[in-house]
């Protein structure tokens, strides 16, 4: 049976079908000008020179490793965005416990080189070379924290995934410590079980492995990017110990402005920089920092970027221009809105968050983010737990046995609610249910319940930036259903875009770290990547209509609050 965080579309948070090669995709062409203009001496024009720069960067290839919530990918794509090769695997997920949720670190890491070994198998038997791979770039998911011993290598636990809940009642206490409203001015994140901070002080209280190599200042701490950097550079051997500024921004630890640790971030977890290895922050694109694969096929080959998987799909998205905006359905759903070179700190309940770098020599670009707890999982949830469906792709379909969702709301609280509510308590309900009610309304309500997520968001984002959005970017799994699509378009009252190359997180880190060993030195250059082919989805109700459906699914969020108690949780986890 697939695990509960899955959603088996074809999505850029590692919810494809497992343990397949790049077969059957799409053949994704870059855009180019088509009818070339001479000038008057005879010579190639411009837009010819653009062609055959086109044709120069097909023969130009990037790996990168897409290291998601619940698969692993590695994708070798040309300099034209075109993916070549792929392989994906699936890897264990740990629930021990009621809202625990961890992971294996050796798996992790030998799912990279399982990906890395059979999409090379691809790509070689397609004539290409080992040396025709120039560069690697890694995108993974962010605050899953691990915490390991840097001489030895060995992990001192599990590592502890971004959707595990057991730090709620930390999470209180935190929550009424002088300065606490302070913290989200400096890191622009606030309390909850979310950032990896919370995660690292209850690994240090509840398990003693860590708190001894804490002691003995053996423990290092990172997330997902720095344990896999760390082993792709050899491990003990090498001791190389770094993470990028996206997934730096995501632990609470770093200073939004200074880019850097801060120490009153720091003292308010109670964590001693000297005691801890910290990974050394680097910019998302960077030609040496990352280091260089230590073995397997592409032993030698420099990593030149690293990326959050929700910045690496910005990226991806070539949203580069303030005010562009893109939303990832995949496991959980995530908005991220570029705000340009300046921080901007929420006052709407959204995250302040790093966009990327890409280069030591660039400024950094900023974003707020939404973050949904559960969008492609609820569907998981409808097939693995109620028995709905055998391929989660079939959702569209059951959806399309009725014309709406017959007066059904699912608010989809398994992990309580993120942004901009962050309703701890909340639990997942499903209200209006009557003996009308059919498996197809409650799909339809599955798939509304991230789109109604994402239209707080987006209003949330038109309060803190002033300015509304005209058109949303879409990736991830759930996009690939036209009814979800859709029905978003109608609920936020603006057109979809949706790329016909789905694997936009994983390109994003190609593009980064393209960028790092100069195929590309502007953003311009990049103005026809995964243009070609889109589809547009366009609002087919009427605004009022639209807020009519909002109001109730804004009703059913405030019937769904205070569902656990302050103590509940531990009670459940000591069962």
């Amino acid at each position: 049976m697939r695990n509960p965080f899955d959603l088996d579309f074809e999505s850029v948070d590692g919810d494809s079908e497992p343990a397949q090669e790049f077969e059957n995709e799409p053949e994704t062409e870059v855009e180019v000008n088509v009818q070339p203009e001479q000038t008057d001496d005879g010579n190639r024009s411009l837009l010819q020179d653009e062609e055959r720069r086109g044709d120069d960067l097909k023969e130009r290839f990037i790996g990168t490793i897409d290291q998601g919530t619940t698969s692993t990918r590695f994708i070798i794509f040309d300099c034209t965005g075109v993916p070549i090769a792929k392989y994906q695997t699936e890897f264990r997920q740990i629930h021990e416990n009621p809202g625990w949720h961890e992971q294996d670190p050796y798996e992790l890491v030998e799912s990279v080189f399982i990906c890395i070994e059979e999409a090379m198998k691809t790509f070689l038997a397609l004539g290409h070379s080992r040396s025709d791979v120039e560069a690697v770039g890694i995108t993974s998911q962010r605050e899953t924290t691990l915490v390991w011993d840097l001489e030895t290598g060995e992990p001192l636990h599990n590592a502890i995934t971004w959707t595990d809940t057991r730090t709620m009642n930390l999470v209180r206490e935190l929550k009424e410590k002088p300065g606490a409203e302070d913290l989200v001015n400096i890191c622009g994140l606030p309390l909850s079980t979310y950032p990896s901070s919370v995660t690292l002080r209850w690994m240090l209280d509840n398990l003693p492995d860590v708190k001894s190599a804490y002691d003995d200042g053996r423990a290092a701490f990172g997330t997902v990017d720095s344990w896999l950097i760390y082993n792709l550079n050899g491990g003990p051997q090498n001791k190389r110990h770094v993470t990028d500024v996206t997934n730096a921004s995501r632990t609470m630890f770093m200073n939004l402005e200074t880019l850097k640790y801060d120490d009153r971030l720091l003292k308010f977890f109670g964590i001693d920089p000297k005691k801890i290895h910290l990974p050394e922050i680097l910019p998302s694109a960077d030609r040496e920092g990352f280091g260089e694969i230590c073995e397997g096929p592409l032993d030698g080959v420099r990593i030149t970027s690293c990326l959050g998987d929700q910045a690496s799909a910005l990226v991806g998205h070539c949203a580069f221009t303030p005010g562009m905006a893109k939303n990832t359905y995949g496991t959980g759903c995530f908005l991220l809105y570029n705000v340009g070179e300046k921080p901007v700190i929420s006052k709407h309940g959204l995250l302040g968050t790093v966009g990327f770098q890409l280069g030591r020599d660039r400024k950094p670009v900023y974003a707020l983010e939404g973050s949904v707890a559960v969008a492609g999982s609820g569907v998981s949830f409808l097939m693995n737990n109620l028995g709905f469906f055998r391929d989660s792709r079939k959702v569209s379909d059951l959806a399309a046995t009725v014309p709406d969702n017959g007066g059904c709301i699912f608010v989809t609280a398994f992990s309580g609610l993120f942004a901009p509510y962050w309703i701890d308590d909340a639990k997942g309900t499903i209200w209006g249910i009557t003996h009308h009610t059919q498996r197809g309304h409650i799909a339809r309500a599955t798939m509304e319940a991230a789109c109604f997520q994402t239209k707080a968001i987006l209003d949330a984002m038109e309060m803190d930036s002033g300015k509304k959005l005209t058109e949303l970017a879409v990736d991830g799994g759930m996009s690939n259903s036209d009814i979800c699509m859709q029905t978003q378009s109608d609920i936020i009252q603006i057109p979809i875009e949706r790329p016909a190359m789905h694997e936009t997180t994983a390109l994003g880190a190609a593009i980064a770290a393209a960028f790092a060993i100069d195929v590309w030195k502007d953003f311009a250059d990049l103005k026809y990547m995964n243009r070609a082919n889109r589809a547009t989805f366009n609002p087919k109700i009427s605004t009022k209509a639209s807020a009519r459906m909002y109001k109730q699914w804004s009703k059913a969020v405030e019937m769904s609050r205070g569902w656990m108690e302050p103590n509940e949780s531990d009670d459940e986890s000591n069962e």
